[in-house]
């Protein structure tokens, strides 16, 4: 007996087709539950039943396609394989019985069960006990159907692992809130769930072979800290009960990978995990995967050029391509020089008059109430000029775009700019209208650091939550002396969605989901 497949409760059903599907599902399951105690007393040894320890599996599917994918329509081979694969299909017609089998990879083979090969008892077991959704053991010959479909002719057969829950419709699409709550289910019916899946492998793995080309080292720093910082965001707090004190999740390694550089690392990244205790959209998670890199002696234009070549390297490691092809089917070119612009000069240009560092708050204000953008919190001089930039000039950019030499009192980690006073060296990069990224020439002198922290700490006690603290660890490392050195940060989500197109939650395998 087999079950039909059944589509997962959409987010927009009414109650009365979701309880009749939570129904069906009910019932399917104990008609599962019998089956799984029919194998459990059926089983000779402790290894047998609905959950065997172990199958003997000879070949993976993948490789039984690459090996005989070939075949003409009728054509035999003689060889014997044992593969395992989940069953997403299946088909019971009086002698003979067909089920497709489906590996980790999407690879999909046709099993073929046959009354004139496995007789008729082992026959009428397979349509009693093989359900959509079972895993399932075959062993037989490798030939090619009527219909030129790849097959093993079984001649044994096994189940490997007993599904007690039925399938979502393999040829429905999951509603986005079931993909991200059941990402499990979403690998097994999607392609393109698996596909993001081996993409993120490969970005990271290329983002490390660039490193290595450069003589970088790869380190791990902590996530569970004393003190936050190394960046403007709203921090979670936890309490350790061996210390009796209150730790904060990382929000950036930042302050402990100079602290690696002032012990002589010249080179240094990390990929790892940061939180931030702030909202959740189609570009932000409060907790990501995060690249962050340091390499002295060079400066922020420096560290630009790592950042393209990082960028352009990962797209080809996914896509074979600098152009790279989006869900929607736009296609978008990460190749080439990438453009260079000011912020203060671009936002001059766009608002149709000119704005510097100096000037003043009102100025600024006057400017956002007529273009209608709403003040920042905490209002300063350099939020309002990002604030205003973003609504003159953000949307305008289609290209990858560094956007250079941001107001200092942002910036409070940033060495002044050497040429423009009131800015310091820093750029983000802009790609698909989202910052994927950010660099800076690193502040390295201890004495204005501190300043710098001062003036956060007054933030902080007016009632910023997103300001820095003093951090005298960091500071009595600076003391020490660390070289001129470029900096950057790159959100690794961020990144698959600018060579992906996908959403922040399509590129987190697990995403944090109420």
């Amino acid at each position: 007996m087999t079950d039909a497949p059944v589509s997962a409760p959409a987010a927009s059903s009414d109650d009365d087709a979701e309880r009749a599907e939570l129904n069906d599902a009910f019932e399917q399951k104990a008609v599962r539950l019998a089956k799984r105690e029919r194998l459990l007393a059926e089983r000779a040894d402790a290894a047998g039943g609905p959950y065997p320890v172990v199958v003997p599996v000879t070949d993976t599917i993948p490789e039984v396609r690459a090996r005989f994918g070939e075949l003409e329509a009728g054509e035999e081979t003689g060889v014997t394989v044992g593969v395992a694969g989940r069953v997403v299909f299946s088909r019971n017609t009086g002698k003979l019985c067909f089920a497709s089998l489906q590996s980790g990879d999407g690879s999909r083979i046709q099993a073929m069960v046959s009354l004139a090969v496995v007789g008729e008892e082992s026959l009428q077991r397979w349509k009693d006990l093989v359900d959509l959704g079972d895993h399932v053991f075959v062993s037989g010959e490798v030939i090619s159907s009527r219909r030129g479909e790849l097959s093993i002719m079984v001649r044994e057969w096994q189940i490997a692992a007993k599904a007690v829950l039925p399938l979502p419709n393999m040829y429905t699409e999951l509603s986005e809130e079931s993909r991200v709550r059941s990402r499990y289910l979403d690998l097994i019916v999607r392609d393109r769930a698996r596909e993001t899946v081996v993409a993120r492998a490969k970005v990271n793995a290329s983002l490390r072979a660039t490193f290595a080309e450069r003589g970088f080292l790869e380190v791990e720093t902590p996530m569970l800290q004393v003190q936050h910082g190394g960046a403007s965001a709203r921090p979670f707090v936890t309490h350790a009960n061996a210390f009796d004190a209150d730790l904060f999740l990382r929000i950036a390694p930042e302050l402990f990978l100079k602290r690696a550089v002032v012990g002589g690392i010249d080179r240094v990244f990390e990929i790892n995990r940061n939180f931030r205790n702030e909202g959740a959209d189609s570009t932000h998670s409060p907790e990501f995967a995060m690249l962050e890199a340091y390499q002295a002696y060079t400066d922020y234009s420096g560290i630009a050029d790592l950042t393209q070549a990082l960028v352009q390297n990962a797209a080809v490691a996914v896509t074979g391509s600098t152009t790279v092809t989006w869900a929607d089917g736009t296609d978008y070119d990460l190749g080439g020089e990438w453009d260079r612009l000011s912020m203060y000069g671009s936002l001059s240009e766009a608002a149709g008059q000119e704005i510097t560092p100096e000037t003043s708050i009102e100025e600024l204000r006057a400017l956002a109430e007529k273009a209608g953008v709403d003040a920042p919190p905490h209002p300063t001089h350099g939020k309002w000029v990002e604030e205003l930039w973003e609504h003159f000039v953000k949307t305008g950019l289609t290209r990858p775009t560094f956007v250079m030499d941001f107001p200092v009192d942002t910036s409070p980690l940033v060495r002044e700019h050497r040429s423009i006073p009131g800015v310091v060296e820093k750029w983000d990069l802009y790609v698909r209208g989202f910052e994927l990224a950010t660099g800076y020439s690193e502040l390295v002198d201890p004495v204005i650091q501190r300043e710098r922290f001062v003036e956060q700490a007054l933030l902080a006690a007016g009632g910023d939550d997103e300001a820095m603290r003093i951090d005298e660890e960091f500071l009595r490392a600076l003391e020490h002396g660390m070289p001129p050195t470029g900096g950057m940060g790159m959100g690794i989500d961020r990144l698959l969605m600018a060579i992906t197109g996908l959403g922040i939650r399509e590129t987190i395998l697990f995403p944090l989901v109420k």
